[in-house]
């Protein structure tokens, strides 16, 4: 968590640096990602901490990646990699 480090939180990677997202109530609606972060979302739209609330994040912050959801168990199975359509970046940069 960007405002609590000894916090750890599970979000959907949306955007890289580089790329331009239209936000989700963010306080602009469009943000370019800037060098050495990322854009984050929860999979629950308007009731997520995520980078709608808190902006981009340092790519410092990262720690890991979810490959499977264990709990609870009727859900147990392996993550595929899936950004929903309508999040897709509306502008890549070219690397």
């Amino acid at each position: 968590s960007p405002r609590n480090p000894e916090q750890k939180i599970i979000k959907r990677v949306i955007a890289l640096e580089g790329d331009i997202i239209k936000t989700i109530g963010y306080k602009k609606k469009y943000v370019k990602v800037p060098h050495g972060h990322i854009w984050v979302e929860g999979d629950h739209h308007g009731h997520s901490f995520d980078s709608n609330a808190f902006g981009p994040v340092s790519l410092g912050l990262l720690h890991a990646r979810a490959t499977h959801i264990l709990w609870p168990p009727q859900r147990w199975q392996k993550l595929q990699p899936m950004l929903p359509p309508e999040r897709k970046p509306l502008h890549r940069e070219q690397e």
